[in-house]
């Protein structure tokens, strides 16, 4: 995977409506959250209010300038349950097996499938997530955009739902969070 990712430097928060996604999430106090190809965290920075100080979150990217913008705003709230750092989360993600409760991939599965890098990523989240956890992918409505990338490589909830039932993840819900994007959650089966 190049060291800049496609999409570096864009986020797609402004898009969504973070209060129909994250009500969609049920964060609590404990949670583990796993903020993949996180970009500069805005997600995560959002998610800190639910996860408190008690929770944690883990905020990965390629993207070291994001990284660097996101730990930057870290020490700057003293927010102590975010921990970022750079990682090719396509070859591994620097966590323990089974020790994430939730997963969240906003709009990066696309770039992914584009860049023929899902594998590795959707093997690494299926061993970092419990059984049982959840994994949530906020993608864009598959219509010709603007915003968004071409429509060619838009994934669709069906084309998601496929993708993501080889990896051992099972549908548990489908939501729109904004005009242009949807959710998809998945809980990652027992073997």
């Amino acid at each position: 995977m190049s060291e800049h990712p496609i999409a570096a430097g864009k986020s797609s928060f402004d898009l969504i409506d973070p209060v129909l996604l994250f009500s969609e999430l049920h964060l609590r106090k404990d949670t583990v959250l796993l903020d993949l190809a996180c970009g500069s965290g805005r997600y995560s920075l959002y998610a800190a209010r639910f996860v408190g100080p008690e929770g944690r979150i883990y905020a990965f990217d390629l993207w070291k300038e994001g990284i660097e913008h996101l730990a930057a705003a870290v020490a700057a709230a003293k927010i102590t349950q975010i921990h970022a750092g750079v990682a090719d989360v396509s070859r591994k993600i620097p966590l323990a097996d089974h020790s994430v409760d939730i997963c969240l991939m906003a709009t990066v599965l696309h770039d992914l499938v584009q860049e023929n890098e899902q594998e590795g990523t959707l093997r690494e989240v299926r061993r970092v997530v419990k059984p049982g956890g959840r994994l949530a992918v906020v993608e864009f409505v598959k219509v010709q955009g603007p915003p968004g990338p071409p429509r060619s490589i838009r994934i669709s909830p069906a084309e998601l739902e496929e993708i993501l039932s080889s990896y051992g993840f099972g549908a548990a819900g489908m939501a729109d969070v904004g005009p242009y994007n949807y959710l998809g959650l998945f809980e990652n089966l027992p073997v």
